[in-house]
């Protein structure tokens, strides 16, 4: 649930960021943009979690929450990065 959760708050995050860019609040998208980064951080540790029981022998349920959750980090992660980009985009047009 956590890959979920976070993964969610971070895209989230990185839509504030965006929006806030367009409105030339750029103070204000860097530190939504700095709050998508830490959600991810802790999905990612919940990842790296995840594969390091897998990695010792712990067999995880493959299950929908978890492919769920994988497909959500990988989209927020993605989302992110691009975030950065448009936010660049805006301080340059300004």
């Amino acid at each position: 649930m956590q890959l979920i959760m976070y993964g969610g708050e971070a895209k989230s995050n990185a839509m504030e960021a965006i929006q806030a860019a367009k409105k030339q609040l750029f103070e204000v998208a860097d530190v939504k943009l700095q709050a998508a980064h830490a959600a991810l951080l802790v999905a990612h540790h919940s990842q790296t979690e995840l594969l390091s029981k897998e990695a010792q022998g712990e067999k995880n349920e493959l299950n929908l929450f978890l492919i769920h959750g994988q497909d959500h980090l990988m989209t927020s992660i993605a989302f992110v990065d691009l975030t950065k980009e448009i936010i660049d985009l805006y301080k340059q047009l300004n």
